[in-house]
């Protein structure tokens, strides 16, 4: 049987690259562990979501429920971004190994003060300034810090892992080591935000969260199967922590592709934020469904879109266009938001939402890529802790305009507004962002040899 060639060379199985990937030392260990911790947190933000948006009665949901919702989001972002400032300088300074173990270890008493808080539910209400007789439950307030203890320990654990990853594989295979560790940590996630829907339907928010603890504690066990060595091979004199975080912000400033891809990914995240936010009042005010299961399974779409991104970024092989695979990405997004704000049926809505899904699956798998296989390994873990700062610093602030937008032109507004305006700016960066149209890299010239 004669073997089909395309352009000169024998036509190779797409399933052979994963299982040389897999076939690699640790790896298997690796993609688990961060799969699993990558997923957790959207287990625990299900629970949080719904459990705010349901602690007001039905006709205060769309303005006191909105507004709850909204400081969720605001209630980490400061703890967040400084950790977000100082995770890379960390990655690039310590044992990565070990520092992913700390902080998941963190990840795992946050959970457990949030079950805590959801188990004993204290009484009370605390007024706020907003619309008149605006309160909030005091069990909710409190749910707050914990959110942020989980946020912080999961923006610590990202660079010291993605900058991990060029020491496992080899470069020629950084696509499809990103596809599969982030497609397994969006198929664990969806099936976690469905089982946490399942929960919610049947008990209490605090029986729903020790599936995200369960998550977490696995995190903890299959890192101590990861045998690489993962510690940084600095060059130069030891500066402080504060100066290698900066350093980080001038790397990025001099790469003006990566740089302009962080700002787009900040105003395309800050858009995305204004709808996402009011996600559990779409579901319950606009498509009129008050059970838990529906949520869950509208989340879960959405991260099984994810997951199948990932899986299909590699085989586009966008390795030299990866800029303008960004910026089309992005547009398709936009289209996916405006989108959800014209159907009125959850049948309608769940293919839809699972296209979006599917483009931030993508975007991450290119952009992911592109700086693992161009930017130094000493340099690789700040300079995506400056993007993550970059790219995540007005999701907050797009969640608390979401909640101030809800309540101004409700949730088919904002729905339409924000969809409306990602796919504006889209379409200013295909005239505009010319350094994103131009960034790239040939998977035959890695910069960075693998290590060990």
């Amino acid at each position: 049987m004669t073997r089909e060639r395309v352009g000169g060379s024998r036509r190779r199985n797409p399933l052979s690259r994963y299982g040389a990937l897999f076939r690699q030392r640790s790896f298997t260990a690796f993609l688990t562990a961060g799969a699993l911790q990558f997923a957790a947190p959207s287990a625990v933000l299900v629970v949080l979501l719904y459990g705010i948006a349901f602690a007001y009665p039905a006709d205060e949901r769309t303005t006191y429920g909105a507004l709850a919702l909204a400081f969720l989001g605001l209630s980490s972002t400061l703890p967040t971004l400084a950790a977000a400032f100082f995770s890379g300088a960390l990655a690039d300074r310590f044992d990565r190994a070990a520092l992913m173990r700390t902080v998941n270890l963190g990840s795992l008493v946050a959970v457990a003060g949030l079950a805590c808080d959801l188990a004993f539910l204290p009484s009370g209400r605390v007024p706020l300034a907003g619309p008149a007789g605006f309160y909030i439950p005091l069990w909710v307030l409190l749910l707050y810090p914990g959110w942020a203890g989980v946020a912080v320990t999961s923006t610590l654990f990202r660079p010291a892992f993605n900058a991990s990853v060029p020491r496992l594989v080899d470069p020629s295979q950084l696509p499809n080591a990103n596809g599969a560790i982030y497609a397994t940590a969006a198929g664990v996630s969806a099936a976690g935000s469905i089982a946490v829907g399942a929960v919610l339907t049947f008990a209490a928010p605090a029986y729903a969260l020790s599936v995200a603890f369960l998550l977490f504690f696995a995190v903890q066990v299959t890192l101590l199967f990861i045998r690489a060595d993962l510690s940084v091979y600095r060059r130069g004199p030891v500066r402080s922590v504060l100066k290698d975080a900066t350093e980080g912000y001038s790397y990025l400033a001099r790469r003006r592709g990566l740089l302009q891809a962080t700002v787009a990914a900040l105003v395309t995240n800050f858009l995305s934020a204004v709808a996402l936010i009011e996600l559990a009042l779409y579901v319950a005010s606009w498509l009129n469904l008050t059970q838990g299961i529906w949520y869950g399974a509208i989340v879960g779409t959405s991260t099984l879109g994810v997951a199948v991104g990932f899986v299909v970024a590699p085989r586009l092989r966008f390795q030299a266009v990866a800029g303008r695979a960004i910026i089309l990405f992005i547009l398709v997004m936009g289209l996916s938001i405006l989108a959800l704000g014209l159907v009125h049926s959850i049948w309608l809505a769940l293919p839809i939402v699972f296209v979006y899904g599917l483009m931030p699956g993508m975007i991450t798998t290119v952009f992911l890529s592109t700086v693992q296989a161009t930017v130094p390994d000493e340099m690789m873990g700040r300079v995506f802790s400056a993007d993550e700062v970059g790219s995540m610093a007005l999701i907050p602030a797009g969640q608390y305009a979401g909640g101030i937008l809800t309540v101004s032109v409700g949730v088919q507004g904002t729905y339409l507004s924000a969809g409306g305006a990602i796919v504006v700016f889209g379409l200013i960066m295909v005239v505009s962002f010319r350094a994103l149209r131009q960034l790239g890299y040939r998977p035959a010239e890695p910069s960075v040899p693998p290590a060990g």
